[in-house]
This record gives structure tokens, sequence and C-alpha cells, in this order.
């Protein structure tokens, strides 16, 4: 299992405050962190180079409960997890989640009044090969309302979470779609700086769209040097 080591360039990586992304507000540090040392809770536990992943967990279209065919726009999502000199970071586990093609999360939370797809869970999981690479199967999100201005809607977006050999090593991003209408009216999107937005939005894939089934975007996840993608500041 590799170790993720990322830098935190202030010029990418987007604010724990940005007021117009209202919750940040709440909340965001008021005084300066502590950086606690860790301890062998921290270090030893819990881990993933054994874990065991099911046939179906990189494909959201089949991973439901019960596997039925979601309704929506089927894509694949694909890429690489690399370092700043573009050598690959294998065995690395991949996470996402995202809302269906409504624009609804399966979450007790969401209360948007789109319906549910019950064949449509919202969240898949993969390890990168030794060469780095993910591919996960999925149905391209809608867009929905998120009360944090007025006739505010969060751009069509997938959540990615990425573990190196422990709990500790939690990285966090959000992955756009090229041409989004949404994203100039979006604070999580425009809270990311100037220079890190081109690093959140996949790139339409032609090459990889598979014929007469999926349309596919490639996102490559960089973790070091100036092309780091932005990551949240958890």
């Amino acid at each position: 299992m590799s170790t993720i080591l990322f830098s935190m360039d202030e010029s990418v990586h987007p604010p724990k405050l940005y007021p117009d992304y209202k919750s940040t507000v709440l909340r965001a540090p008021s005084r300066p962190m502590i950086v606690l040392p860790q301890g062998l809770s921290e270090m030893s536990g819990p881990v993933f180079g054994d874990y065991q992943l099911g046939e179906f967990d990189h494909d959201l279209t089949k991973n439901s409960i019960v596997n039925g065919n979601p309704l929506g726009e089927r894509i694949v999502v694909h890429g690489k997890v690399l370092n700043e000199l573009g050598q690959p970071i294998p065995n690395t586990l991949v996470e996402i989640w995202q809302a269906n093609a409504a624009g609804r999360y399966v979450h007790k939370v969401d209360k948007h009044e789109a319906p549910l797809d019950p064949n449509f869970l919202g969240t898949g999981r993969t390890r990168t090969d030794k060469d780095g690479y993910y591919c996960f199967y999925t149905i391209k999100p809608g867009a929905y309302p998120w009360g944090n201005h007025f006739n505010a809607w969060r751009p069509n977006h997938i959540h990615f979470s990425l573990f190196g050999p422990n709990i500790t090593t939690r990285l966090v991003t959000q992955m756009y779609f090229p041409g989004d209408p949404l994203l100039q009216y979006d604070p999580i999107f425009q809270g990311v700086p100037e220079k890190g937005r081109p690093l959140v939005i996949a790139s339409f894939d032609l090459d990889r769209t598979e014929p007469d089934f999926a349309l596919a975007y490639r996102f490559d996840i960089i973790l070091r040097g100036d092309k780091t993608t932005p990551f949240e500041k958890l």
C-alpha cells in the first residue's frame, strides 16, 4: 500500500472559510489549528491493504440491492492516481458517492422532491491497479437545489475519497463535468482558486466511450506538484 502524501498549496485548494458557501461560516475554525501527534491507533488502523472488494463494487449500475437497471445516462469514469512526477500510486482505495439522475441522494437528510431510484444506491469503491488506474461505471448525476442562496443549484458532480494506508490519509474532492452552465454560479466550485478549477473538471474521452452503451470521462487525480488536484480541507 502506497502512502498518500500531498501538498496543501493555498493557490489550488479551497479555503476552509468561503463566505459565499454559507455553511463554511459556521464550521470553519476561528482560531489557528493545533496539530496533534499521531498515536498507535491513528497509524495502525483501520488499514485497507487486504480490503476485499465485491464483484460489482466499482459498477454503480449493478451494485444496488434490487439489481435492476437504474434510470439515466450510463457513463464510465476512469483515470489514474499519480504523484507530481506522473508516477502511479498503486493499490489505493478510491470511493465515490453521488446523486442519482434526478438529483437525489439515498440519504435520510436529502428531502429533495425528486424521485429515488430503487436500482441506484449512488456509492461505489475500487482500488487502483499497479499502474495507478481506476474505473467506475455509473449514471450521470443530476443537478439539485441546495438552499445556500436564492435559486441555488449544485452542478452535476461526483464526490471522490482516496485512502492511503490508514484512515488519517483520507483525501476528499469533487469531480465536475465539462461545459456545465451551473459551474459559474456554484460557490463550492467557485471557492476553488482559479488555478485549481480546471483540475476538478473531467475531460470527455471518446476513445474510452463504449459504443451503444456509455460515454466516458477521464479524471486523473494528482497528489502533489503544480497540477495537484484540489482537495477539501477536512
